[in-house]
């Protein structure tokens, strides 16, 4: 778990460092084009931050997967038990984790699913819409350099 939160930290810190970069596009002495150097500084905003919360998030099931196969008392998995009613728990039969959504689910003897807990259901779409809008950005960036050629070749030609 610690290497998890030392590679989202690193993301993070990622992040903070694109959105100053963001930031500076408001400042005089800006790069020009600009609005395809804050697209450009946007996507990568969003890339870190989606990297940031997707690592923290993987790294917590990979945590509830190995406290599941070590030590004595792991059966059923910890993170199953931790805040459950205790007829409940009795209950479990084994669980479910996945990396891509991220969730870790407990299934009971009678087929019942619930999650161990609920904060993968945020990160997975935050971490999502933050991919999405980083493309959605490259795309823009992509066009935006598209017409900026089609208008000096027009002015090439015109001259």
């Amino acid at each position: 778990m610690i290497v998890g939160l030392g590679i989202s930290a690193l993301c993070a810190f990622g992040a903070l460092i694109a959105l100053v970069g963001v930031v500076a596009m408001a400042l005089p002495g800006r790069p020009q084009p600009w609005p395809l150097h804050l697209m450009r500084r946007g996507a990568g905003l969003a890339a870190a931050a989606a990297a940031s919360i997707y690592t923290l998030g993987l790294f917590a099931v990979l945590t509830s997967e190995h406290e599941f196969s070590n030590g004595a008392d792991s059966v059923p998995a910890p993170a199953c038990r931790e805040g459950f009613d205790p007829g409940v728990v009795q209950h479990l039969s084994h669980h479910r984790s996945s990396y891509l959504p991220l969730r870790f689910d407990c299934v009971l003897d009678d087929g019942t699913i619930y999650t161990s807990d609920p904060r993968y259901a945020w990160m997975n779409w935050m971490a999502l819409l933050l991919a999405l809008s980083g493309a959605l950005l490259v795309i823009g960036a992509g066009y935006v350099t598209e017409l900026h050629a089609r208008k000096h070749a027009r002015c090439r030609q015109g001259r």
